[in-house]
């Protein structure tokens, strides 16, 4: 069997689906690997450490997208890149599918089994599969970085000739994957640190980074399928929000991470809560690129709101494109090994992690959240 691995075009995308570390085990079970020349120029990976690796360097996009027999990338193919994608292929990345349904009609259209990273179930048996949790973890972690070089504060306690200087105050708005990883990450720079989240079942885990978990009574399910926050009612909306101002107006960084799949971010900190903030004090929007947490965030922009920075970064893990490859490529290569048996691909749809990871298959796209996505843009509009 054949493996391909694509060089990322999108602007910013510095990561890789495979190292050369990876490809090395995945040749010695008998996997041809080929790999597009330049792939890892942004990841400080050489063509020259991939074929020491034993995978063969394509300078030809073309011939590597269609003869292949399975094409890796980590983010969705762009328009031009579509039309390399012959009947029977099988691709493998990031297809953000809630969000671009119509993108994976075409991929249905092109006779392409598709597998989307996202889709990935958060269960046990998948746990080394699941890409979303990796990348967020990074995102998490340079989120704090990001604040940190923001604020023009010191973020540890620090007792100096001049005098002490306190421990600067961080809020952390959603206690995932991106959620926790930013709040161990500020609890090692020494920040007092504070967390919410609407789903009570996260409590603990807040609690043994080191942080106070800000906690919200309401009389409805929180928790969505894969262990998600479900969309809550306006009522329970607006009752988080009170709560959430309360933190937001004491906190010098507040780090916000809340996201439902395939929904506009909820909105949780208002302009109002930002003005209140104390001048100096830094916000870092992980769902910019959703519509965002903040009413001020703008993706991809520092904001400077009465006297706070809103920063709404865009695909914080390419940032960290050495690390965050190694953790996408152990991800890839995990679900690889499950895919393939004995030198051939085995869609056993009765799998959970292979049903509910392929996304398009025979010309038909087989998530349903995704056609139902797809109808819901194609619906006509009422006047």
């Amino acid at each position: 069997m054949k493996i391909g691995v694509a060089k990322e075009v999108e602007y910013r995308e510095r990561r890789v689906a495979l190292i050369p570390d990876a490809i090395a085990k995945l040749t010695k079970q008998g996997l041809e690997i080929w790999v597009e020349s330049g792939l890892g120029e942004q990841s400080c990976f050489e063509d020259s450490a991939y074929e020491e690796a034993g995978a063969q360097v394509i300078s030809d996009k073309e011939k590597l997208w269609k003869e292949v027999d399975v094409l890796l990338k980590v983010g969705s193919p762009v328009e031009e890149e579509l039309g390399l994608l012959t009947p029977g292929k099988v691709l493998i990345s990031f297809l953000n599918p809630l969000g671009q349904p119509e993108m994976i009609q075409k991929l249905a259209n092109a006779q392409v089994t598709a597998l989307s990273m996202e889709l990935i179930p958060r269960t046990s048996r998948a746990q080394s599969m699941d890409a979303l949790s990796s990348q967020a973890g990074v995102a998490g972690y340079k989120a704090v970085l990001i604040a940190a070089a923001a604020l023009p504060k010191f973020f540890p306690m620090l007792t100096t000739a001049a005098g002490t200087i306190r421990p600067a105050k961080v809020f952390v708005i959603g206690a995932g994957v991106a959620g926790l990883q930013a709040i161990a990450t500020a609890r090692r720079l020494g920040a007092v640190v504070e967390a919410f989240d609407i789903r009570p079942a996260v409590k603990e885990e807040v609690q043994s980074l080191g942080a106070k978990f800000v906690e919200v009574t309401l009389n409805e399910e929180t928790v969505a399928e894969g262990g998600y926050a479900r969309e809550i009612s306006e009522d329970s909306k607006r009752r988080s929000q009170e709560l959430v101002a309360e933190h937001v107006k004491t906190a010098d960084v507040v780090i916000t991470t809340a996201q439902v799949p395939g929904k506009k971010a909820p909105r949780l900190v208002t302009k109002e809560m930002v003005a209140q903030m104390k001048p100096g004090s830094v916000v870092v929007d992980l769902a910019a690129e959703q519509g965002g947490n903040c009413e001020v965030s703008e993706a991809g922009k520092d904001v400077v709101y009465e006297g706070v920075t809103v920063i709404g970064p865009i695909n914080l893990p390419a940032s960290m494109a050495i690390h965050a490859s190694q953790m996408y490529a152990k991800n890839i290569s995990t679900l690889l090994n499950y895919l393939v048996k004995e030198g051939e691909l085995n869609l056993d749809f009765d799998d959970d992690i292979i049903s509910g990871t392929v996304v398009t298959h025979g010309g038909e796209i087989r998530n349903q959240r995704v056609k139902d996505a797809l109808a819901s843009e194609q619906s006509p509009v009422a006047n």
